[in-house]
């Protein structure tokens, strides 16, 4: 116990750390506060015994911030400054970024940088990104953490638990990850956009989402100019390790393969965190016009295809904290009404009219099988009606005796008593033999008595 004390003065465990090692290695800059609402929700249930909220935050941070101060000590995480509320910022060190890859099971060269210095500007884009993961996230408190809680506190973690649940995990979401229209992967050239948020979270439904965060600080036209960049990296090609061409970002990344002629680009969430000047509801107008050509799909049967599009959809910063992504706050670049992120991203009217399509093909399946039925049905009846009946006991013929006594060509001798069935027909075969054996016997006593007589009468005839 002295050892560990000497090694991590704060007292943290190794998964208090791990947990450091994730979300920063994730988030790249992050207060002790998100760090803990994302490796440990229920604690955001504890301590509601304290007098001021700054207390109730101290308390529910303590071991992370235990757990900060003893990575710290051992060159992996600096303190990155202040914020305006008075948080410290914490982010890691390049040999932290190291240990945060193999924490997260990820090639170093996917980590992204570090991210130091960027409290300098107030850390004001990865507050809002880190609040974007958060409630794209949306981490569930552990109830048997909470057993001791008083009612109203099981209650509301319990209200938390029930909601609905988030995308993946923190090991789900990467952020500020270079996508290159030039070089590569690990030494990006110009052109390339940078996503704020990359998501991989295929068992909920979404194999790759882009994230962008606005603060409503820059115009249409300058994100017109970043989704240029999204359109050019996601249309690049380069060889695979097996020598064939593939769209990049699935040399990275695994998208299940779209339907044939309708294979759009991942597609691109662009969250607006409304403070900064610019309003986003004319942002928006602007945008989705000026890039009509990179979203807009192709008409067809009742929906449309979007093969080589890029998906675009557009949700305000509170509003995704306040309904996730199960909410109906997603807008789509070319529809007309809000929905759910998976109903956003995907193309609800294709699967509906793909749906129509195969519940009529399989109904016609089931109406071809039973035409199918009917058919064989009558056509039995019709055979059941030919078959022979027995001529001596009325029983009908079975199959094998059918078959035998039906002409099989020319020359051919008939199966005998065709007029009988089975049995009868072996009892008439057995009287018949027995008939014959008896014959021999008769006619071989007819025939000698003539002969006596005629013996006899020759006889009497030489006495004389």
């Amino acid at each position: 116990m002295a050892v560990k004390r000497v090694e991590n003065p704060a007292g943290s465990s190794n998964n208090l750390r791990g947990d450091v090692l994730r979300v920063l290695g994730v988030l790249k800059v992050a207060t002790a506060e998100q760090i803990q609402q994302i490796a440990a929700p229920h604690l955001s249930y504890r301590h509601t015994d304290k007098p001021t909220p700054s207390k109730r935050k101290q308390a529910r941070t303590a071991s992370h911030t235990g757990a900060l101060s003893d990575l710290r000590k051992h060159g992996l995480v600096e303190n990155g400054g202040q914020l305006p509320g008075g948080d410290r910022l914490r982010n890691l060190t390049p040999m932290g970024l190291k240990a945060a890859a193999r924490e997260l099971g990820r090639p170093v060269g996917e980590m992204g940088d570090s991210a130091r210095g960027a409290s300098r500007t107030g850390a004001l884009h990865a507050m809002a990104v880190n609040e974007a993961v958060l409630a794209l996230l949306r981490p569930k408190p552990d109830l048997s953490q909470l057993a001791s809680e008083p009612a109203d506190v099981l209650a509301a973690a319990q209200a938390a638990v029930d909601a609905p649940a988030g995308l993946g995990t923190i090991a789900s979401y990467a952020t500020e990850v270079a996508l290159p229209a030039t070089g590569t992967w690990s030494n990006p050239g110009r052109g390339g956009a940078q996503a704020d948020i990359v998501i991989t979270a295929p068992e909920d439904g979404v194999p790759l989402l882009f994230v962008e965060i606005d603060n409503c600080f820059e115009s249409a036209q300058v994100l017109a100019a970043k989704i240029d960049k999204y359109m050019r990296f996601c249309q690049r090609k380069v060889k695979d390790v097996d020598g064939k061409e593939r769209p990049m970002w699935r040399t990275r990344w695994w998208v299940p393969d779209g339907r044939h002629g309708d294979q759009p680009h991942p597609p691109l969430l662009l969250v607006f965190n409304r403070i900064g000047p610019r309003n986003p509801n004319t942002v928006i107008a602007q945008l989705a016009e000026l890039t009509q050509r990179h979203w807009k799909g192709d008409a067809y049967d009742g929906f449309h295809m979007y093969d080589g599009k890029l998906p675009i959809v557009v949700t305000g910063m509170k509003h995704l904290q306040e309904h996730g992504p199960a909410g109906a706050v997603f807008r789509r670049f070319g529809r007309p009404q809000n929905q759910t992120l998976l109903e956003a991203i995907g193309n609800p009217r294709r699967e509906a009219h793909d749906a129509r399509q195969q519940a009529e093909y399989a109904a016609r399946q089931r109406e071809h099988q039973e035409e199918l039925r009917r058919t064989a049905a009558q056509h039995k009846a019709e055979r059941e009606a030919r078959r022979p009946v027995c001529a001596s006991c009325g029983t009908r013929f079975t199959d094998a005796r059918w078959k035998a006594i039906e002409p099989t060509g020319w020359g051919t001798p008939r199966e005998t008593h065709p007029h009988l069935c089975d049995d009868c027909k072996q009892r008439a075969i057995t009287t018949e033999r027995q008939a014959e054996q008896a014959g021999p016997e008769h006619q071989e006593h007819d025939q000698a008595l003539p002969e006596q007589k005629a013996g006899g009468t020759w006889l009497s005839r030489f006495r004389r």
